[in-house]
């Protein structure tokens, strides 16, 4: 049994007869790591298969680059205490409403206090009815054509999470359109070539995006990784990577705004 399997089974088992928050280690807690992350994965409404790949994926980037690694799916583990140990989270693929007014206020605090957000595919298909957390990621996920590959146009050749990549970054995913263009808003690091594939709308269309958040936060969001095979992609996962450190404020980047 892979090991993201394994720990989801005892996770259910462990939340089934405790009442407690649980929170599961997914990398060994390394002494003197640069900083812990938190893999938040719930999901109530569409669930993408590809979510143990992406944890162990993330496990896996934690121990190679000397982070810590977490992962959760209750939500009652979001309080102030809970989250002060962490320096960035990943919304990895979560779907629907997941956090209720508590948690919320929680998470908007720790945010405002100077930490990070990292939302990975779903996680615009989160929280419709949250207008803060729609500022936090950028945008709403509004449609989809069929898996395909396409091209991807790098606008940010400097950013961490994009510095990498060829230009253009050709790829198989599921891409998003979205409900309004981010643009605007967030300081763009890639977008769509749309006469690459069939099914997008959106003409001007951002992909990945980063921007600051008032009180000193930091929010990163790719819309990549529906698929499993995207997690074994080094490519990918240089592209989370880069967007895991500058969203733990441990690698610096410019995601100022442009006028």
């Amino acid at each position: 049994m892979k090991r993201s399997h394994l720990f989801l089974v005892l996770a259910a088992a462990l939340s089934a007869c405790s009442p407690s928050p649980q929170v599961f280690k997914r990398a060994a807690h390394a002494k003197g790591a640069i900083f812990s992350a938190l893999i938040f994965s719930k999901t109530t409404g569409y669930r993408h298969t590809s979510i143990p790949n992406g944890i162990d994926a993330i496990a896996e980037l934690g121990a190679a680059n000397s982070f810590n690694v977490d992962a959760t799916e209750t939500s009652s583990f979001f309080t102030d205490d809970n989250l002060s140990n962490y320096q960035v989270v990943i919304f990895l693929s979560t779907t629907g409403t997941i956090l209720d007014d508590g948690q919320k206020a929680a998470f908007q605090r720790y945010i405002e206090s100077g930490n990070g957000y990292v939302g990975i595919h779903s996680a615009t298909d989160t929280e419709y009815d949250w207008a803060w957390y729609g500022d936090l990621v950028g945008t709403f996920f509004r449609s989809h054509p069929s898996i395909q590959p396409a091209s991807i146009q790098i606008e940010d050749a400097n950013h961490p999470s994009t510095a990498s990549l060829p230009q253009p970054w050709q790829r198989t995913d599921e891409w998003y359109n979205f409900q309004t263009n981010p643009r605007g808003n967030v300081h763009v690091l890639a977008t769509m070539d749309e006469s690459s594939y069939e099914g997008g709308d959106m003409g001007d269309h951002p992909i990945a995006w980063c921007h600051d958040v008032a009180g000193g936060g930091r929010s990163w969001y790719t819309a990549l990784g529906h698929t499993e095979e995207s997690y074994s992609e080094p490519l990918f996962r240089q592209h989370l990577l880069g967007g895991i450190m500058t969203g733990a404020g441990v690698q610096v980047a410019d995601c100022s705004i442009a006028p």
